[in-house]
């Protein structure tokens, strides 16, 4: 049998960077929602954050994930549930795109304490310069969804 686990650290956003999850209260809820769709769907979700207008999730995927599936099925899902049970005032939505990286074992309890840190860390860096030191730090280019 064939064992394999790569750790991959998934950032996506709210559609157009609206602040849907405006509230402690709220982003707890869905987080919790989404650890528990995670684990009925066999996803190894490691730990999930986020702030106002996006969500980190540290991920270890096993030899049948494919990151693509593994993002698809979190948001599709969190975002049916977030709109069934109308946790916004306006229809909620995912942004079509993600990031995402492999992460090396080594850093795995770094990037925990970061995507556990996500208030405090918000409260001094907005999500704009969060994302492009990201996607400087690992060399990617980026095109605005539009």
């Amino acid at each position: 049998m064939s064992w394999v686990r790569i750790y991959v650290h998934l950032v996506f956003s709210t559609k157009k960077r609206e602040q849907f999850l405006d509230t402690i209260d709220l982003r707890k809820m869905v987080f919790q929602h989404i650890k528990e769709n995670a684990l009925q769907k066999k996803i190894k979700l490691d730990c999930v954050n986020g702030y106002t207008d996006h969500v980190h999730c540290l991920i270890a995927l096993d030899n049948t994930q494919t990151i693509s599936k593994v993002a698809q099925l979190i948001k599709g899902e969190s975002s049916n549930w977030i709109n069934k049970n109308e946790l916004t005032t306006n229809y909620f939505a995912w942004q079509d795109d993600y990031w995402a990286v492999g992460v090396s074992e080594s850093h795995l309890e770094q990037l925990r304490k970061y995507i556990n840190n996500q208030e405090e860390h918000h409260s001094k860096t907005s999500f704009i310069d969060e994302r492009d030191n990201f996607l400087a730090k690992y060399d990617i280019e980026f095109e605005q969804e539009v």
